[in-house]
Parts: C-alpha cells; structure tokens; sequence
C-alpha cells in the first residue's frame, strides 16, 4: 500500500510502498477515508517534540471503513464508518484509566506518534478504540470528530457557563472549535487573532467580536466588554509562550486560563505567578481527548451542533502530503486534509 513515511526529523514526507498491516487478535483492518493535518503533525515532523518511533505514519485525525476483523474483534462490520482516536492503546488499569481519564495514562501509546497513523491508505487499531463516524458526514467531515474531542475535553476543564465572556487567542481549527463550543453554551465569545482571513471565518461561524491583536488593544477591548472585569475563561488555542502572561491578564477574578495548545519542547515562558495567587485565577491544560469526549463529539456532528464542513479549506491527495503539510503550516488554509 502507499504511505507517507516521516523517516527522519526535519526532513520532508517520502512517499513509500510499504507491506498492508494485516490485522491480528482484537484489531480492525481500516481503509482510510480521510486524515486532516493537526499542528502536532508539523512538531512531530519539525522535531519540536521528543523523538517518536521512526520510520512512521503520522495523522491522527483519521476517519475510515472497517475492512477486515481479526479474531476476537467482531463489534463493527466491514463497510461500518468508524473514527480512530488519538489514543491507540492504554493499561485500562490505572487510576486515570480508571477513573474516564485514560487520555492521561502513563501507558499510553499515541496513534501517529507510537504506531503508525492515517496518512496510509490502510491502517491496523484494536476494536476497543474505534467509534462509530458520525452518521449522515462525509469521510473527510468526520475526521474533524478527534480535535472536536480534544476541545470538548478542554471545556470541561474550564467550564463555560451562560452568561460567560470567553476569549479565544488564537482562530485556527482549533479556536474556531472553541469558538463555536463556547457559543453553544451560552457566551459571548471574543476571538484573537492576526489573520484577517481567520478573523473573517471566526465572524461567519459566529464570534461576537474579533480582535487584531498587532493592531489593537485587545485587553482593552477585552476590559470595556467586561464591565473591566475581565474574561471568565481564556483559551490560548495557539502554542506561543509569550502569550501566557497576556492570557492571564485577560482573566477576571478567579477566572480560567486553559494553555490548550501545545508548547515545543524546552519552551519555558517566564510566567508572573503573582498574578495568579493575587487574582485567584485558575489555569489548567489539556492533553488529547477521553472516550467519552470522543463520543460526545460524534453527536455534535451528526447532528450539525457543530458544522467541521465550513472548517475545512483544502484538501490533497495522499501523494501530495507534504503540500498538505506546507499549507497547514504557512496558515493560508484552516483545516487541512489529506484523501489517501
């Protein structure tokens, strides 16, 4: 089968004829529909994060069809849609397992990053992480079912509540998930971000306000729409460790700043942690997404609650990953993916 392999770090996606995975006990052999790009993608490959097992297939925002069963792995069908879950595999034994937090396992292997990811035509994951796609989206609609995920996870560490005003720093896929999760639950969302594009988009999907953060005053503006109170929750949806302290101003009183996107490797941003013990503010992260949060994102879609159609900007063939990879990089699309 054809695959884009990572061979090295820092150097560009090669287009292989590698061996079809066969599917044993508890594994479901998966055609790929589609596979978007996410920003881990671009850190992985740039070596901004640890080193993963190499020669690999990145994605992990995978969406396909069951193909073929191995023993003992009966639960879809072939022909079943079925989304693939950042996470490949857990101990399903420890606290965080235990407890719906299995994103947080110490055991975890991740897909793309551990075993092999969806920038293949075809794909080997056991049974018990595959869901359901949602129903009446298209392949390439659904693969935006595993960040929605990840997002709803991020809500439910800094609950949004009626009422709430929300800033969002930063309208990529990501923010633009935010956005639109933040708006379904009552608030009156601020979007932050450079782009005029992005800002153009975050406005369409419904974004009370956005703000130029290189031309204007965003805490400012954030401060007249707050009574100069301050954001109940900040979202910092793009990985830029200067922007931490900013997102903490922003907060009221014993507001939320969720550092939601990613940080390379060593990135140590000088924090005034006075700020949070005057102020109370409570700032938490969030890393990849639980079952639950995944099944919850498949009913958002299915029932166009949340609409990743508008998301998605361009679209490549599988030979052309490396393009894929450049336009998600260099943000003249929003959401990018990949048809094997």
């Amino acid at each position: 089968m054809r695959a884009m392999v990572l061979a090295r770090q820092r150097a560009p996606l090669e287009l292989r004829d590698i061996e079809r995975p066969r599917p044993g006990p508890g594994e479901i052999l998966v055609q790929v529909g589609a596979c978007a790009v996410c920003r881990t993608d671009l850190h992985v490959a740039d070596g901004d994060l640890t080193r993963p097992a190499l020669p690999l297939v990145l994605g992990h925002e995978i969406v396909g069809t069951v193909v073929e069963c191995g023993p003992g792995a009966s639960r879809f069908a072939p022909g079943t849609r079925v989304g693939v879950p950042w996470l490949a595999s857990t101990c399903r034994s420890c606290d965080d397992c235990a407890s719906g937090h299995e994103n947080l396992c110490a055991s975890a292997r991740f897909t793309g990053y551990d075993v092999n990811g969806g920038f293949a035509e075809f794909a080997v994951y056991p049974y018990r992480n595959l869901l359901r796609a949602p129903q009446g989206a298209e392949l390439v609609e659904a693969a935006l079912t595993e960040p929605l995920a990840c997002c709803i996870n991020g809500h439910g560490n800094s609950p949004v509540k009626l009422g709430d005003t929300v800033v969002v720093m930063g309208a990529g896929p990501i923010g633009l998930m935010h956005m639109m999760l933040a708006k379904q639950s009552g608030a009156k969302v601020i979007v932050s971000e450079p782009s005029e594009n992005r800002r153009n988009t975050a406005l369409s999907l419904g974004a009370d306000m956005v703000v130029d953060p290189a031309a204007q005053d965003l805490q400012a503006i954030v401060l007249e729409n707050t009574y100069s109170v301050g954001a109940d929750v900040v979202i910092l949806a793009i990985g830029v460790p200067g922007l931490v302290n900013q997102a903490i101003d922003l907060s009221r009183k014993r507001g939320w700043v969720n550092l939601f996107a990613g940080f390379s490797v060593g990135d140590m941003p000088p924090i005034d942690v006075n700020k949070i013990h005057y102020k109370e503010v409570r700032v938490t992260g969030t890393s990849a997404s639980s079952r639950k949060d995944h099944e919850v994102a498949v009913k958002l879609i299915a029932n166009r609650v949340i609409d990743p159609f508008k998301i998605i900007t361009h679209k490549y063939p599988l030979s052309q990953a490396t393009e894929a990879f450049k336009t998600a990089e260099t943000g003249l699309g929003i959401k990018v993916a990949v048809i094997p």
